[in-house]
């Protein structure tokens, strides 16, 4: 089949802009993907798991689809090359892209309840935008691939208004610094006991809303320049990822690679205070310990398909700098077996031990029970596999989801034994605290 190639004659040279032009095509999706950001739509077929219901649907026309008598599972959707032969190593060029929500990736082990909107979207991508040496350029590999081009080059020619997102009141958490506290002390409980070493804590704040969450994406990804953001719309639900993390990266010749993140320290403009945070976290015994317990999990979850002693920490208890937070980051690489899907071992993998605990089945347990709300998309993984298996997954922190105008945002941490309360309750905030700025800065004036 031959492969369409052509520069896109257009001087909008964001992401947002030309996401905001092509808004209405099915299965949009944008992925910053460090440095070589893609937007992608129009999959040729695509799996939707919601109301505990998977569903395939397949392009009939342009932006018109129909669903599949017979849904194929994922692992039967995801067709890869020879992944041992793959060689690229560009970012996205042809495959998978899509979202596993923390609910649909832990009602694998334990009961939950879920929340209503999508679960899990995974769609089949032949036509896709690519930012390549200052430009946007226009792939496809499909047989009416110059027809899909001038119609995109039609559509970012013309402007389009999106309906401005704004809160019908400020975004405010759930829970009650009491009811932090009370869900933080039986957490200790349930370490004392030996239930756990380490449970990721989260609460969620909410607000009702109007108008489209890509509409404030510009401001919220130029806020956080985070390296694994990105924007997921499938109809009336709007996911925006603001993520620093890491899940997965496939590499080329079946190399694969995880950073998780534990251990956190706010920002500050003061280059003396920032430091001295900075050092803090460093230094501190608390996050080491935190570090190395999800560093533990994550080694024991890659061994399962990796070749024997191919699984290695390449590095421990890095500092990373993000623009509101200090992060402690580690490094784990190995070598997937012969002949194993990619998409059996990412969904096998999820959700990420830096987001539950452990041990990790028990762990997600008592967040069903403590935490008392469906986390949705938030903890779980937006990314990509090419056909020949390389991908990136991140994991959905730092995350914004929309549905029937109920927006949601979340954030938390790894309690252990040695956690403290306050200190805890401060880190969600410091977390956050500047998207949830941002965020009330679009309340609805009363009227």
């Amino acid at each position: 089949m031959s492969y369409f190639q052509q520069k896109l004659n257009t001087q909008l040279p964001s992401a947002f802009e030309l996401l905001s032009r092509l808004y209405d095509l099915t299965g949009l999706v944008h992925l910053h993907d460090k440095t070589s950001p893609v937007i992608a739509f129009l999959p040729t077929e695509f799996l939707v798991f919601q109301h505990t219901e998977l569903q395939q649907f397949q392009q009939i026309q342009f932006n018109q689809y129909q669903i599949k008598s017979e849904a194929n599972t994922p692992l039967e959707f995801a067709q890869f090359d020879d992944i041992s032969c793959s060689n690229q190593s560009d970012g996205f060029h042809g495959g998978y892209i899509g979202f596993c929500s923390y609910d649909y990736s832990a009602d694998q082990f334990i009961e939950i309840d879920a929340h209503p909107q999508p679960r899990f979207f995974l769609g089949q991508y032949n036509s896709f935008l690519k930012f390549q040496q200052g430009e946007w350029y226009f792939h496809s590999d499909e047989a009416q691939a110059e027809s899909i081009y001038q119609y995109i080059s039609d559509l970012i020619k013309t402007p389009k208004q999106l309906n401005a997102l704004s809160l019908n009141q400020q975004c405010q958490p759930r829970w009650t610094k009491q009811q932090y506290i009370a869900a933080f002390d039986q957490v200790q409980e349930y370490i004392k006991a030996g239930d756990c070493y380490q449970i990721n804590l989260t609460q969620e704040f909410t607000a009702h809303t109007q108008g489209s969450l890509l509409s404030r994406a510009k401001e919220l990804w130029d806020l956080t320049h985070a390296p694994y953001a990105g924007y997921l719309k499938i109809n009336d639900f709007e996911l925006l990822s603001c993520s620093p993390e890491l899940f997965i990266e496939f590499q080329p010749h079946r190399k694969i690679k995880t950073r998780p993140i534990k251990g956190t320290m706010p920002r500050f403009d003061n280059p003396e205070q920032d430091q001295i945070s900075k050092d803090k976290l460093r230094n501190s015994e608390k996050d080491q310990a935190e570090n190395v317990m999800i560093v533990d999990l994550l080694r024991n979850d890659l061994s399962v398909y990796a070749e024997t002693g191919s699984v290695h920490t390449t590095k421990l208890f890095e500092i990373e700098s993000f623009n509101q937070v200090h992060h402690m980051v580690s490094e784990i690489t190995a070598t997937l077996k012969e002949q194993i899907n990619p998409m059996q071992m990412l969904l096998s993998a999820l959700p990420g031990g830096s987001i539950t605990g452990a041990p990790k089945i028990r762990a997600m347990q008592i967040i069903e029970e403590l935490e008392g709300a469906p986390r949705g998309a938030y903890c779980g993984s937006l990314g990509y596999f090419n056909f020949d298996g390389t991908g990136c997954w991140n994991i959905l922190i730092r995350s914004i989801q929309q549905y029937h105008n109920q927006l949601s945002l979340w954030a938390g941490g790894g309690i252990t034994i040695a956690s403290d309360a306050e200190a805890e309750y401060q880190e969600c905030f410091d977390k956050i605290s500047a998207m949830l700025d941002l965020l009330n800065t679009w309340q609805k004036a009363d009227n």
